[in-house]
């Protein structure tokens, strides 16, 4: 069995430092975003998205960022699912960028808001439709008998709108925007005396600062 504890591996790409960053965090996370995809990293809008419910009970999973700008970072997904349900009864997340190949994370901590229903609407209808018919087969989270359950609802919504270019969008899927408070930037370095620079929005402004590894 191989010994989970000796694995280590030496960061020794690049630097971070205060003076490398620009003041406003969005447009540092857009430069090192365009970054990981010049890079060609597999799913560089891959992020772990963190809730929690209203007994404060934890849940993590990976999801796809479908858009960001100055007022946050978007992801879409069914809200009767689990994390669509955990958001609505405590409206805070915490995400995780996670490029291995440039020894880089990004961690984005915030409030959590719907996107309006025409955002929602706008972002389902560009989708292939495939994935339209995913949306309305499958009901996210929910215990099912078998897989035939999902494949039975894609058969017949399949057949129902083959003669259609796309699906209307269902009333419980949509988006939701986190809102950032804190967005951290994480540059590996050796000995594991990593660089964190960390903007934290203080009375409408963003502070920078500089955190111990």
């Amino acid at each position: 069995m191989s010994n989970v504890a000796n694995l280590r591996l030496e960061y020794k790409l690049k630097s971070l430092d205060i003076s490398d960053v620009v003041d406003d965090p969005i447009q540092q996370f857009r430069l090192w975003f365009n970054e990981a995809l010049s890079s060609e990293i597999r799913e560089p809008n891959a992020m772990v998205l963190a809730t929690a419910d209203f007994n404060a009970i934890p849940n993590a999973r990976v999801v796809l960022l479908k858009g960001f700008n100055e007022k946050g970072f978007v992801f879409y997904t069914n809200y009767e699912s689990a994390k669509g349900r955990e958001l609505v009864e405590n409206p805070f997340a915490a995400l995780v960028f996670n490029w291995l190949e440039l020894e880089r994370q990004v961690r984005i901590v915030g409030e959590v808001h719907k996107t309006s229903p025409e955002e929602s609407a706008e972002y389902f209808k560009s989708r292939p439709k495939s994935s339209q018919i995913g949306a309305w087969a499958s009901p996210q989270s929910r215990v099912i008998g078998s897989r035939q359950v999902i494949e039975s609802n894609e058969a017949f919504l399949t057949e129902e709108y083959h003669n259609s270019f796309e699906l209307p969008c269902p009333e419980y899927w949509g988006g939701f925007r986190v809102v950032p408070k804190q967005i951290e930037f994480w540059q590996g370095r050796s000995s594991r005396l990593h660089d964190r620079i960390l903007y934290r929005l203080s009375d409408g402004s963003w502070t920078i600062e500089r955190l111990a590894p």
